[in-house]
């Protein structure tokens, strides 16, 4: 149920300024940045979806949102497509500058995680000639 008469003002010029800049110390080039709302559950599992502003970008196939759910409050996730979203396990933030980092490193963690994980079926199915197993195409 959504509920109207809560209003979480929009991300600050100096908020969305700290965000670009973050992004660019980290990939080294400009990034767009696109604003936008978006209806979360503030209280989990309550129900009630209440519209906050958001500010998006992509990296590669990597999608990142941060959501302001308050004053000087912050939420984060990332994800590939709709059915594989990540968070960093913290619910929220009170810092913008800790929530971007933090989304970023757990982002990059997940991407190195995945290229083992890869690496490691690549050589296990090279190894194996068991006719069972599933080719797995780089």
């Amino acid at each position: 149920m959504n509920n109207p008469t809560t209003s979480i003002a929009d991300f600050t010029e100096s908020e969305r300024k700290l965000v670009s800049h973050t992004l660019f110390e980290r990939y080294g080039r400009l990034i767009g940045i696109q604003s936008a709302d978006a209806e979360i559950e503030l209280i989990p599992e309550s129900g009630d979806l209440i519209t906050c502003p958001a500010l998006y970008w992509e990296d590669g196939s990597a999608n990142f949102v941060i959501f302001k759910t308050g004053a000087s409050q912050f939420r984060c996730q990332f994800f590939y497509v709709d059915a594989e979203q990540y968070g960093t396990g913290r619910d929220s933030y009170d810092n913008l500058g800790d929530c971007v980092v933090t989304l970023l490193q757990v982002q990059t963690e997940h991407e190195k995680s995945l290229k083992a994980l890869r690496s490691s079926l690549i050589s296990a199915a090279q190894d194996n000639d068991d006719p069972m197993l599933p080719v797995i195409v780089q």
